[in-house]
């Protein structure tokens, strides 16, 4: 092999190296986000701990819609007071103002980043796909804790207040779902 087709077989691999890296990067760094936290990516448990401290942490509630989303989305609370690993219940209210079905994904975060490994969701809307019926308004909850670790943390010691944000973003309804969601039409008798 000569050294220009050694150096083009070199590239080459890097090329193909780089490609195959590209598409693993996406489900790494979610993988990533969720085990550390980082981005103030938020956990998820079954249940809540055991232990129950007594210092308390301010949640604060915040809402957002994407470009284009039409909905009317608010927190039904703007902040809550809640002690570290006690089970909290908010919830935020979401309304469909058209003539027609939309459906809506939530992406969500908490801030500071520094919180993100120990605020926990047990359940929540954001875990879902919702559609809203034109006019529907819903309620929908989330149910999390603070996890006592926190204060163990070099950073999350120092926290004594968390945001937890949502942004819904328009989705498109499934093909199947699409059919029993689209309104009856008359039938005509020949």
């Amino acid at each position: 092999m000569t050294p220009i087709q050694k150096t083009a077989a070199q590239l080459c691999f890097v090329a193909a190296t780089m490609a195959s890296l590209s598409f693993a990067a996406v489900p790494f760094y979610d993988w990533f986000c969720r085990v550390t936290g980082f981005g103030g990516t938020t956990q998820v448990a079954a249940t809540a701990p055991d232990q129950i401290l007594d210092r308390t942490m301010k949640i604060r509630f915040d809402a957002s819609l994407e470009r284009g989303m039409p909905w009317k989305f608010t927190p039904m609370q703007n902040t809550m007071d809640v002690r570290i690993g006690e089970t909290g219940l908010a919830f935020y209210e979401a309304y469909n103002p058209t003539d027609q079905p939309i459906a809506g994904t939530a992406s969500y975060n908490v801030t500071p980043d520094s919180a993100g490994g120990y605020f926990t969701k047990i359940a929540c809307f954001c875990f879902t796909m919702q559609v809203l019926q034109p006019g529907e308004r819903i309620q929908m909850p989330v149910t999390f804790f603070v996890d006592p670790d926190i204060i163990n943390d070099r950073e999350g010691k120092y926290v004594r207040e968390i945001t937890l944000s949502y942004t819904f973003h328009v989705t498109d309804i499934p093909a199947g779902e699409q059919a029993a969601l689209a309104p009856a039409t008359p039938k005509t008798l020949n």
